[in-house]
């Protein structure tokens, strides 16, 4: 693990996405009925919070940090087209960046195991940072 012992406690805000692409009525089925499993977008939700509360035990050497917030939303860029968006902040001596990206990433997950039994054409995508802040490298954002 990186020594970060010397290091100043700054704010740090990472944001991080993922596109999970479907048939359209899958997509019509999750923002309208739900699936078997309940409400798909609530349950990719709390999975994403919660896993990015794990992200210290998921990832090897990765430090645990104190979360603050962790938020997830979802928009629908198109008819066949779930995107995921997930933002974390803490206030410490390290980035936050795996957390966001975990969080993203787990919510995906979620949305394909909620969906699955009603398509297997889902993919997972473009599961990347978009904006990062605080800290010695400064603020990072994809253009």
């Amino acid at each position: 693990m990186v020594d970060v012992g010397e290091k100043p406690v700054t704010q740090r805000v990472a944001r991080a996405s993922a596109i999970v692409r479907m048939d359209a009525q899958t997509q019509r089925q999750i923002t309208r009925d739900g699936t078997a499993k309940g409400n798909p977008l609530e349950v990719a939700r709390l999975a994403g919070i919660m896993a990015a509360k794990q992200t210290g035990t998921l990832i090897p050497l990765c430090h645990p940090l104190p979360l603050e917030s962790v938020e997830i939303a979802f928009t629908f860029p198109s008819e066949t087209t779930v995107a995921i968006e997930a933002t974390a902040r803490v206030t410490a001596k390290t980035g936050v960046e795996m957390e966001a990206m975990v969080a993203a990433s787990v919510a995906a997950l979620t949305l394909y195991d909620m969906c699955k039994s009603i398509d297997r054409t889902m993919t997972i995508e473009q599961v990347r940072l978009e904006e990062k802040s605080g800290g010695r490298s400064g603020h990072f954002v994809r253009t």
